[in-house]
């Protein structure tokens, strides 16, 4: 997942257009801040108005400890962008993390609020600060206001409260989700400013040293707690990049073809290598063999560094990948595209919906656990990608085809994730009347078993007890066929009894014999278990905005443990079902644990996000809270890494982690350097650069 604090979401969810410039009259290099908090050589701001400007920034010091300077200019030179010239002034002038530069262009109609990546107020409030608090007064030629505005947008954000304009309306709701949202996923903005520092260290300055001046890596002397809780924040960060980056390489693919597409396929299929390492890792942390500190401390930094090294395959990619996608070219026909699919998708909801009642008629609801909600929440992604195409078509209206884009890639992921849900019901009832099937099969294979154990030599009485067990097992399934039932369940009962009766006839079985039984064995294991991984992986992807690593750890090793089962059946079909068993398990534990991280989910949004969405409820009327759940929003408001390109339309591709130091976050896709604005999501998690600012 590329963390950047994307402004181009800002702009989509909030309805944010920003005005034209004007031609600069004359230049003003990064000035050097005096003891006045105030430096206006654009001569602008009356004696009343600086007093009035000095009080608020005087207010927010004394009640949140935060400084701020405001700095007006007639345009900016050296450099001539407003990020980079408020934070160079706030570079030259050694402002700290507490401390914040509001620089103001007169003549250009520029501006930026510069703030350091590890201080209290996140990149995404900043750009809500600018947005929302600050353009309108300097639209309006309110200068002191726009120092007022900083001011107490900073100290709302510093002390809990709303960064958001009183009476904004409707808009307000998407901003202050988005704000909770970043709240929520805190830990993984920390795990990529950690990685950043760390990069900085090793690449752009003297790094720390030990005693014999070998270069000193700041994980090496982290706690383990702290290193747990990044390699955990790791791990989902990039499994969301991975997973969102697959899925914009398919929408690449099917528009330019595989030939187009091949070097971003096997950026991925490098990105996935280190991150099944990574996963693979984590269940050897978790798992019942006790492991010493040491071991902690390296398999958790292993964890790290082989996410940040998948993140980086993606992002050498990157640029490549927006100049294909290239969305705000195609921009318009997107928009109608979208349209017809999002029409097209609304029978396939309803379809679902009277498949789950039905299926609820015949199946117990553990069964059905996986999908019980998808048609609900298939609907509200629908919703969600309805209002992206609006908005986007609103862009394209207005002119501004870079916003558009924004929307354009929120609606695919949508309605992406919606034919995965209803999808998954029919995978299903597909998985459903085969276990039947198998089931049914069974039950004779083992009615044959007993038979065959008849009248075999028992000296120990191993046998005699398999055949009791069996028998159990087989009279007991039999019964609950004629009731509603869990086919898979009682499946991997019939499994169990199959296993045990066979291990107590090998003695009378030769070798021919238990291979040919272990074959046919395994086949029906493996389709189980395809069926169970299949549909955990279904119930991850969609609902990803709150499945934390240790649900992922298992989807993951169940996926490894699935393929080497498949490796080995040619030749060791043993070995291969019992691997192909303990893949059906770990799946199972996956969505257990997903269930577990989204009833958290569901209790946090009943104790107060529904209320933010218009209309309440599951997202009320613009699908928000779907699209949280999702991992679309978050991956649009944390998505997208360091790069070196603006305003870019194209799809994101990146991964990330780290990269070069900036004050204030944003746009960011890739591992280093700044890249902003863009609407894809293929990339991983990164640095943060441009973030906001813009013209007024």
């Amino acid at each position: 997942m590329r963390v950047r604090w994307a402004v181009s979401i800002w702009a989509f969810c909030l309805a944010v257009l920003l005005g034209a410039g004007a031609t600069a009259a004359w230049a003003d290099s990064p000035v050097q801040l005096g003891s006045a908090r105030i430096a206006d050589s654009a001569g602008i701001l009356d004696g009343s108005e600086r007093a009035m400007v000095t009080d608020s920034i005087d207010d927010l010091a004394t009640e949140h400890g935060v400084d701020l300077w405001v700095v007006y200019v007639p345009t900016f030179t050296d450099p001539s962008d407003a990020e980079g010239w408020a934070n160079q002034t706030a570079e030259d002038n050694n402002l700290g993390p507490n401390q914040y530069l509001l620089a103001i262009a007169t003549e250009d109609r520029a501006y930026y609020l510069s703030g350091d990546s590890s201080g209290p107020v996140s990149g995404d409030q900043l750009t809500a600060i600018e947005q929302r608090l600050i353009l309108p007064q300097l639209r309006d030629e309110d200068w002191a206001g726009a120092g007022v505005a900083a001011a107490q947008g900073l100290g709302s954000a510093v002390g809990g409260g709303s960064t958001g304009a009183a009476g904004s309306g409707g808009s307000t709701g998407w901003l202050t989700v988005l704000l909770i949202v970043v709240v929520a996923v805190v830990a993984v903005v920390l795990l990529v400013v950690f990685l950043r520092r760390r990069r900085v260290a090793a690449g752009q300055g003297p790094a720390p040293t030990g005693r014999a001046g070998a270069p000193v890596d700041p994980l090496t002397t982290t706690s383990i707690p702290e290193l747990e809780r990044l390699a955990g924040s790791a791990l989902v960060q990039t499994d969301d990049a991975v997973r969102t980056s697959e899925e914009e390489l398919g929408f690449a693919t099917a528009s330019y073809g595989e030939q187009a597409t091949a070097a971003f396929t096997a950026a991925l299929a490098g990105a996935k290598e280190q991150l099944t390492q990574a996963f693979a890792l984590r269940q050897r942390l978790d798992d019942a063999e006790p492991d010493t500190e040491q071991q902690q401390r390296d398999w958790n930094i292993e964890i790290i560094r082989r996410c940040d090294h998948a993140n980086h395959v993606l992002d050498e990619q990157a640029a490549s990948f927006d100049e294909l996608r290239a969305l705000e070219r195609n921009a318009p026909a997107a928009v109608e595209e979208l349209r017809a699919r999002t029409a097209a998708a609304e029978p396939a909801v309803q379809t679902a919906r009277e498949t789950v009642t039905a299926l609820q008629a015949r199946y117990t609801p553990d069964a059905l656990i996986t999908v019980l909600d998808n048609p609900s929440e298939a609907a509200e992604r629908l919703t969600f990608a309805t209002a992206a195409v609006a908005d986007a078509s609103a862009r394209l209206a207005a002119g501004d085809s870079g916003e558009a884009a924004v929307g354009i890639r929120a609606a695919e992921e949508a309605l992406d994730q919606s034919t995965q849900l209803t999808g998954a019901v029919k995978r299903l009832q597909a998985d459903l009347t085969a276990a039947e099937q198998q089931v049914a099969a069974r039950i004779a294979e083992l009615d044959g078993d007993v038979a065959a154990a008849a009248g075999q030599a028992d000296p120990t009485g191993g046998l005699a007890a398999a055949v009791a067990s069996t028998s159990a097992t087989v009279a007991q399934v039999r019964t609950a066929l004629g009731v509603a039932n869990n086919p898979i369940a009682l499946l991997a009962r019939l499994d169990a009894a199959n296993a045990q009766i066979d291990g107590a006839l090998q003695e009378v079985r030769t070798a021919a014999e238990q291979r040919q039984r272990a074959v046919a064995a395994l086949g029906q294991t493996l389709q189980t278990a395809q069926a169970q991984v299949s549909a955990a992986e279904d119930f991850v992807v969609s609902r990803r905005g709150a499945v934390g690593p240790e649900a992922r750890t298992r989807l993951a090793e169940a996926g490894r443990t699935l393929v080497q089962a498949q490796g080995l059946a040619p030749n060791d079909p043993t070995q291969a079902l019992s691997l192909a068993q303990r893949a059906t398990s770990l799946a199972g534990q996956a969505v257990q644990l997903a269930q577990a991280d989204l009833g958290q989910f569901q209790n946090q949004s009943a104790g107060g996000l529904d209320g933010m969405f218009d209309g309440g409820g599951q997202g009320g009327g613009n699908g928000m809270l779907g699209a949280v759940l999702g991992g679309i929003l978050i991956n649009s408001v944390l998505g997208g890494g360091g790069g070196g390109g603006s305003r870019s339309g194209g799809g994101m591709f990146g991964g990330g982690g780290g990269g070069s130091r900036s004050r204030s976050g944003g746009g960011m896709f890739g591992g280093g350097g700044g890249r902003s604005r863009s609407a894809g999501s293929f990339g991983g998690g990164g640095t943060r650069s441009r973030r906001g600012g813009g013209r007024f």
